[in-house]
């Protein structure tokens, strides 16, 4: 039962191989680094727009009532 986890041929060399020929920068190597670059980068331009417009709401304050 176990036999078809623990017999399997190793194909590290070969993808080893593979990802260092590679010319594109790192991060863009693995299958899907464009997806979870894309993500990651969505949500930290939208967090840093938040905390912007937080920081300028507590800056600029209320007006003041005369």
């Amino acid at each position: 039962m176990i036999d078809a986890v623990v017999q399997r041929p190793n194909h590290v060399r070969e993808r080893q191989r593979a990802y260092q020929a590679s010319h594109s920068p790192i991060y863009y190597r693995l299958p899907r680094s464009r997806l979870y670059l894309g993500a990651y980068f969505t949500l930290f331009g939208v967090g840093m727009c938040g905390t912007v417009y937080g920081i300028y709401e507590l800056v600029m304050g209320k007006p003041v009532r005369k």
